[in-house]
C-alpha cells in the first residue's frame, strides 16, 4: 500500500460513514537518536491521558537480531537492514487504519528477542523509536511528527548513565559502541530531523555546566501543520518564561523557535498552558501530570513540550 493510499484510506475512516464522529486512532511519531529522551516525552503523555487512551510502541522492536548475534554484525541498530523495516510499514499502516497488530518483542535489558504481543489501537497511538520516520510511507502514517535533537554531549551523558545503570553495560562499552554508531547516525537517525513537523532540543542554559541542572527547551515549530497561536498568548509579562521568536530552518525558510527557560516560574507556565488549552476549547483540565521527571521532580520546559503535544493529539482529533 503506497504513502497516498494510506492517506486516503485514513481520511476515509476518519470521517466516518453518514457523518459519524472519527473512529481511526491519531497517530504521533516521536523519533530521535538512542537516549535522545524519547521514552520520557512518551511515559509523560501516557500518564497524562492514561493507559486507557493511549496505545504505545516502540519501533526499537523491529531489531532483526537480538544482542549477541549483533555483534557478528558490520551494523548496529541504526541501520535499517538492522530492522524488519518493511514489516514496521506494515504494522504502522494497520494501526493508521485502526487495526490490531502482532509485534515483535525485543528486551532492552538482556538484549533478547521475546514473544510477540497483540497490540490493540486505541484513540491515540504513540510511535516512538529509532527509525519512525525513516520511509516515505511509515511518515504518511501519522498525524503529527517529532524529532528529539539534544547535544550531542547531553546525549551521551544520557545514554551513559541509562546504559550503565539499567542495562548493564559497561561505560568503556557504551562508549566505544557510541563511536561505532555514529556514522550511522548520521546516514540513518538525523535525517528524520528534516521531515519532522516539531523539532524539541532540551539543553543546558548558556554557561551552566551544572550535569544535574533542570535544562531548558527549545521547539521548532514547522508550518507543516496547525501549531497553537502563541503569538497572542506570550505577552511580556512571559517573558521571564518563556519566548516566541522568528528563526531559520536548515532550508533558510522561516519557522517560529518557542524558547522555554529552564527555571521557567510555575505560576507564569501555568497561565500559559491554559491559555494554549482554551484555544482546543475541550472540557478537560490540563493534566498535573504534566513535566513530571519522578516523584520529586518537576521540569517545566518538559511540562510546556508535552502539553504541546497533547493540543495537537486533541486538535487532530477534532478534525
Amino acid at each position: 500500500m503506497g504513502s497516498r493510499s494510506v492517506s486516503i484510506q485514513r481520511a476515509w475512516r476518519g470521517n466516518g460513514a453518514g457523518g459519524e464522529a472519527p473512529h481511526r486512532p491519531i497517530m504521533l511519531a516521536i523519533a530521535g537518536d538512542s537516549a535522545a529522551g524519547k521514552t520520557t516525552i512518551t511515559r509523560g503523555l501516557v500518564d497524562a491521558l492514561g493507559s486507557d487512551r493511549i496505545t504505545s510502541i516502540c519501533v526499537d522492536d523491529y531489531h532483526c537480531f537480538d544482542r549477541e548475534e549483533r555483534k557478528t554484525k558490520s551494523f548496529t541498530p541504526l541501520h535499517p537492514d538492522c530492522n524488519y523495516v518493511e514489516i514496521m510499514e506494515q504494522h504502522l499502516q494497520l494501526l493508521a487504519l485502526g487495526h490490531p497488530i502482532l509485534k515483535p518483542v525485543y528486551n532492552h535489558k538482556d538484549g533478547t528477542l521475546g514473544r510477540p504481543v497483540l497490540v490493540e489501537p486505541r484513540e491515540y497511538v504513540i510511535i516512538e523509536g529509532l527509525l519512525p520516520l525513516h520511509s516515505k510511507l511509515s511518515r504518511a502514517c501519522f498525524d503529527t511528527s517529532v524529532y528529539l535533537d539534544p547535544p550531542e554531549n547531553i546525549r551521551y551523558e544520557w545514554k551513559i548513565n541509562r546504559d550503565t545503570s539499567k542495562r548493564g553495560y559497561a561505560t568503556e562499552a557504551v562508549t566505544e559502541e557510541l563511536a561505532r554508531r555514529e556514522p550511522e547516525s548520521a546516514a540513518f537517525i538525523r535525517p528524520q530531523r528534516a521531515c519532522a513537523d516539531i523539532v524539541m532540543r532540551f539543553d543546558r542554559e548558556e554557561g551552566n555546566t551544572d550535569p544535574d541542572s533542570t535544562l531548558s527547551a527549545t521547539l521548532m515549530l514547522r508550518p507543516t501543520i496547525s501549531h497553537p497561536d502563541l503569538a497572542s498568548i506570550l505577552t511580556d509579562d512571559h517573558r521571564p518564561a518563556m519566548h516566541l521568536k522568528l528563526s531559520r530552518d536548515d532550508d533558510g525558510k522561516p519557522v517560529d523557535a518557542l524558547h522555554i527557560h529552564a527555571d521557567a516560574p510555575r505560576e507564569i507556565t501555568r497561565d500559559v498552558e491554559q491559555a494554549i488549552w482554551k484555544q482546543l476549547g475541550v472540557d478537560e483540565e490540563v493534566p498535573d501530570s504534566l513535566g513530571t521527571i519522578d516523584a520529586t521532580h518537576r521540569s517545566e520546559p518538559l511540562a510546556i513540550s508535552q502539553l504541546i503535544l497533547l493540543y495537537h493529539l486533541f486538535q487532530a482529533r477534532q478534525g
